[in-house]
């Protein structure tokens, strides 16, 4: 019997950065009903550009007005998905600066902000094999403990 090939999902998520006591932190997000923390962020609409799908998803999920001019591209990234059996998402993800308080709203259960030098094991796959080592690169301070990296 032929397999047939995971569903793909196209996506827009948007990293903000905080300093916290332990160093920079990355604002996640758990939906309801799931168990993994991921970015803000989702599926873009028909005919909808990655960033405006950003825009609207975050303003949307935790409230916060951005304009597309307000992204920084940090890359492209194909994972599995973190809550659909046989699916990867296709995702772009951007950066932004944080202008508010985020505020969990609609579909998001939870917020946490999550030290870069950690990858819990409660975190999507597309964070921890990708966003979390990309800003790390960005911000060498942020290199896990042991990592045989110089830490600044």
């Amino acid at each position: 019997m032929p397999v047939s090939p995971p569903t793909v999902l196209t996506i827009a998520g948007v990293c903000f950065l905080r300093s916290g006591a332990g160093g920079a932190e990355l604002l996640t997000v758990r939906k309801r009903g799931t168990t993994r923390f991921m970015l803000p962020g989702g599926k873009l609409d028909a005919g909808e550009t990655a960033a405006a799908a950003a825009v609207r998803e975050v303003s949307e999920e935790i409230g916060l007005n951005l304009t597309t001019a307000d992204l920084a591209l940090l890359g492209s990234f194909d994972e599995v998905a973190a809550n659909e059996a046989d699916t990867r998402v296709a995702a772009t993800v951007y950066t932004a600066s944080l202008s508010e308080q985020p505020e969990a709203a609609r579909e998001i259960e939870a917020l946490r902000w999550q030290p870069l030098t950690q990858t819990p094991p409660d975190v999507a796959p597309l964070l921890a094999r990708h966003v979390l080592p990309a800003l790390r690169t960005r911000h060498p301070e942020a290199q896990p403990a042991g990592s045989g990296r110089p830490a600044g």
